[in-house]
C-alpha cells in the first residue's frame, strides 16, 4: 500500500513545530495576506454627501449590502440614499489607516451612519444587514417565527458560505497549484450545503417562508451566485440539478433593485455588469 504521506504537496512536506509565513507559492493574494492586523499606510476615507457611507467591493459579501440599500430605496425609504466607495481588496485598500479604524479586521464591507451622534460604524456584512433592516423597519420581521427563521438562515450563511464556498473558490480558481484533496474536501461540503438549500426551497418560496428578507439577500450572492460567477464552478458542481435553488435564484435575480445592487463597487465584468462607485441613483444611467 502506498504511504499516503508520499502524496503530500510538496511531497516532502511535514508541518513544522512552529508555523512561519512564506510567499513561495505566490498566487493572487501572496502580497496581500499577512499574519498580523493593523494599518499598513496612512490614508483617510472619503466622505460623500449622504448620511450612509459604504466602503466596499462588489464581492458576494459586498453585494449583500448594496442589494439591501437598493431594495430600501425601491421600497420608498429615501433616507437610505448612500455613497458606495470602492475599496479594492486586490490592491490592499482595506489596510489603509482610515479603513482599519472603521473595521479593525480589514474586511469589506464596512458602513458609517452619520445620521447618529456620534456617527455609528458597522462592520461584518451580517451586522450591517441587521442594522439597516432594523433602522428602516424593512426586510426583517419584527417578531415571531419568520423573524427567527430569518436569523437562522442569515447565521447559516455567515458561518457556512464564506468559509466553505469561498474555500472551494480559492482552491478551485485562485490557488497557484491544484490540490486534489483540498478541492474534493470543499466541493463535498459545498454540494451538501447546496442540497440543504434546495431541499428547504422545495417547500418554501423564500428562506424565511413566504416573505423576502435579508436572509435571501445574504445567501443569493453566494449560493449559487459566486459559484456560477466569479469562481466559474457551475458545471463542476452540477448546479443545474438543484432546481428549487435555481428557481429561487432566478426569481430574486429579476428584481430591479437586485440587478442594481449586484453591480455596485464591482471592477470587472461585461458592459453593464459593474459600477465602480455609486453616489446617486443617476449613476446607473451610465450603464448600457
Amino acid at each position: 500500500m502506498t504511504d499516503v504521506s508520499q502524496q503530500n504537496q510538496p511531497a516532502d512536506y511535514v508541518p513544522p513545530k512552529v508555523w512561519t509565513a512564506k510567499t513561495a507559492y505566490g498566487g493572487q493574494f501572496a502580497s496581500i495576506n499577512q499574519p498580523y492586523s493593523g494599518a499598513r499606510f496612512d490614508q483617510d476615507l472619503p466622505v460623500g454627501r449622504h448620511p450612509l457611507q459604504l466602503y466596499s467591493q462588489g464581492t458576494p459579501n459586498g453585494q449583500k449590502i448594496t442589494i439591501l440599500l437598493e431594495e430600501l430605496l425601491a421600497a420608498g425609504h429615501r433616507d437610505a440614499e448612500y455613497d458606495a466607495w470602492l475599496i479594492d481588496i486586490f490592491k490592499g485598500d482595506q489596510f489603509s489607516s482610515g479603513f482599519v479604524e472603521l473595521n479593525p479586521n480589514s474586511k469589506i464591507p464596512a458602513l458609517v451612519d452619520y445620521s447618529t451622534e456620534p456617527a455609528t460604524r458597522v462592520f461584518e456584512s451580517g451586522s450591517i444587514l441587521v442594522y439597516l433592516a432594523e433602522r428602516f423597519g424593512a426586510f426583517l420581521p419584527r417578531e415571531g417565527r419568520a423573524r427567527t427563521e430569518t436569523f437562522n438562515w442569515l447565521m447559516w450563511q455567515m458561518g457556512s458560505a464564506p468559509f466553505v464556498g469561498g474555500g472551494l473558490g480559492h482552491f478551485y480558481t485562485y490557488a497557484p497549484i491544484k490540490i486534489e484533496y483540498a478541492i474534493d474536501r470543499y466541493a463535498m461540503e459545498t454540494k451538501r450545503q447546496l442540497h440543504v438549500l434546495d431541499t428547504h426551497l422545495a417547500r418554501h418560496e423564500f428562506l424565511a417562508g413566504d416573505i423576502y428578507t435579508i436572509a435571501d439577500m445574504a445567501v443569493w450572492p453566494w449560493y449559487p451566485g459566486s459559484l456560477l460567477g466569479v469562481y466559474g464552478a457551475g458545471e463542476f458542481l452540477e448546479i443545474e440539478q438543484y432546481t428549487h435553488l435555481l428557481r429561487w435564484y432566478h426569481t430574486i435575480a429579476t428584481r430591479p433593485a437586485v440587478a442594481r445592487g449586484r453591480v455596485v463597487n464591482r471592477t470587472s465584468g461585461a458592459p453593464g455588469e459593474f459600477l465602480r462607485e455609486r453616489h446617486d441613483a443617476s449613476d446607473f444611467e451610465s450603464l448600457p
